[in-house]
C-alpha cells in the first residue's frame, strides 16, 4: 500500500489536531504514514497516533508578539521565515533521499513539496485578514500565496465552498485561477468528537493562546468568572503548573487538562467563552454548540476578522479581552444562533480520501 509523508505546522496545536482524522483514515486504509514536525505538535502526534513514523523536522518560528501589535512583528520576521523555509527544503531533500514516498500533504508548510511525489497543500487562508488601511497589502497577499499553490498538485481547504455558511469567510476565496483550479474544499477537520452526554456545565471558559495574551485574560476571566450564573469550569491552558483550585462552590479552575478531559467538558458545557482560533471554530461546528462567547487575541488579524464576520452573519457575539463584561456579554450572547449545520469531519475526510487521495495510493 502508499506511504505517505505527513508534515504539519508547528504554531500550536491547530494544525495537527486537525491532521489526525486524515492519518486515522490513511491508516485504515492500510497506508503507512510517516510524520515530520517538532515541539508539541510532534509530541502529540506520537501520542495519538503511535502506528505512524515520526521525523524530527522543525518549521519556522512563529512571529507572535509580546505586545499587541502582531503586525509589525510579523513584518521583521519576514527574512527570518525565509531562511527558515531554505533550510525546510534541505532537511526534505534529506528526508525524500533515505524515504520512498508516494503522496506528501503539507499543513501550512509552504517548503513541504516535491516535483516528483504528488503533494498537497492544506490550509484555509488563501488570503490574509488585514487591517482596513492596509487593505491595497492584503489584496497582495492573495497572488503570494497563489505562488506557493501552484508548487503544489491541490489545495485542501479544510472548510466548506465559500457561499455565505462557510467558517473561515473570506479567508478561503481567491480570484486567481492558478490557486481556484487547485482548490479542494473538504468541510471541517477535527479530532474533538460529539459525545452522548447531559450538557451539565453551565459555562467553560478556555484561556489560551500566546502570551502575555494568555495571561492577560486568564486575569480578565478569574476577575469575572463567579459573577456568572451556574457551575463554571476554567481552563487555564498551562501545563507547567497542572492545579486545580475552587473559586467558590460553583467555580473550578484548572490549570491543565488532558485532551481527552477538554473534550468531555466542551461537550458537557452549554456555553463557551474562547478564542475565536480557527480550530476552536471547527471544533465548536463539530460537537454542534450553539452558544459562545468569542475573545479574539489581540493584535492576531485573523482571529479578529472572524469575531466581526460571525458578528455581522448573526452566528456568535464577539468582545475584545478589555472590554469584557461576562454577565452582560453573556446574555447578549444568548441571542446569537451559532453556526449553520453542516456535513462533520469523519464524512469530510472518508470523502477527502476517496476524492484526491486514493488515486495516488492504489
Amino acid at each position: 500500500m502508499g506511504h505517505v509523508f505527513l508534515s504539519p505546522l508547528n504554531w500550536g496545536l491547530g494544525h495537527s489536531t486537525r491532521d489526525i482524522p486524515i492519518i486515522r483514515e490513511l491508516l485504515a486504509h492500510g497506508h503507512e504514514v510517516t510524520i515530520g514536525s517538532s515541539g508539541n505538535a510532534l509530541a502529540l502526534l506520537k501520542r495519538e497516533c503511535p502506528e505512524c513514523n515520526f521525523v524530527l523536522f522543525k518549521d519556522y518560528p512563529a512571529p507572535y508578539s509580546a505586545s499587541r501589535f502582531f503586525l509589525p512583528k510579523f513584518v521583521a520576521s519576514i527574512p527570518i521565515l525565509l531562511r527558515a523555509l531554505a533550510r525546510e527544503r534541505t532537511k526534505l531533500d534529506q528526508i525524500l533521499a533515505e524515504n520512498r514516498f508516494d503522496l506528501i500533504i503539507s499543513d501550512n508548510r509552504m517548503g513541504v513539496y516535491s516535483r516528483k511525489i504528488p503533494s498537497y497543500f492544506i490550509t484555509h487562508q488563501l488570503r490574509f485578514s488585514l487591517p482596513t488601511y492596509l487593505y491595497p497589502f492584503e489584496m497582495l497577499t492573495i497572488p503570494v500565496n497563489s505562488f506557493f499553490h501552484i508548487k503544489y498538485d491541490g489545495v485542501i481547504v479544510p472548510d466548506v465552498a465559500p457561499n455565505g455558511n462557510n467558517l473561515s469567510g473570506k479567508l478561503c476565496r481567491s480570484n486567481l485561477d492558478a490557486t481556484n483550479h487547485r482548490v479542494y474544499y473538504a468541510g471541517i477537520f477535527t479530532s474533538t468528537e460529539k459525545m452522548r452526554v447531559a450538557e451539565d456545565l453551565d459555562y467553560l471558559a478556555i484561556v489560551s493562546g500566546p502570551e502575555p495574551q494568555r495571561t492577560k485574560l486568564e486575569e480578565i476571566i478569574l476577575k469575572q468568572i463567579q459573577k456568572l450564573p451556574g457551575e463554571k469550569v476554567v481552563l487555564l491552558g498551562s501545563p507547567q503548573k497542572e492545579a486545580c483550585q475552587k473559586l467558590d462552590e460553583n467555580t473550578t479552575v484548572y490549570s491543565y487538562v488532558s485532551n481527552e478531559e477538554k473534550v468531555l467538558l466542551m461537550n458537557r458545557a452549554k456555553f463557551l467563552i474562547a478564542r475565536s482560533g480557527y480550530t476552536t471554530m471547527m471544533e465548536m461546528a463539530e460537537i454542534d454548540k450553539r452558544h459562545g462567547l468569542f475573545t479574539p487575541t489581540p493584535g492576531q488579524t485573523e482571529q479578529e476578522y472572524l469575531s466581526r464576520y460571525y458578528a455581522k452573519q448573526g452566528w456568535f457575539l464577539s468582545r475584545s479581552q478589555y472590554k469584557l463584561k461576562l454577565p452582560e456579554d453573556a446574555a447578549e450572547a444568548m441571542k446569537y444562533s451559532g453556526f449553520p449545520q453542516m456535513s462533520k469531519t469523519r464524512e469530510n475526510v472518508a470523502k477527502l480520501y476517496q476524492d484526491v487521495l486514493k488515486r495516488h495510493l492504489t
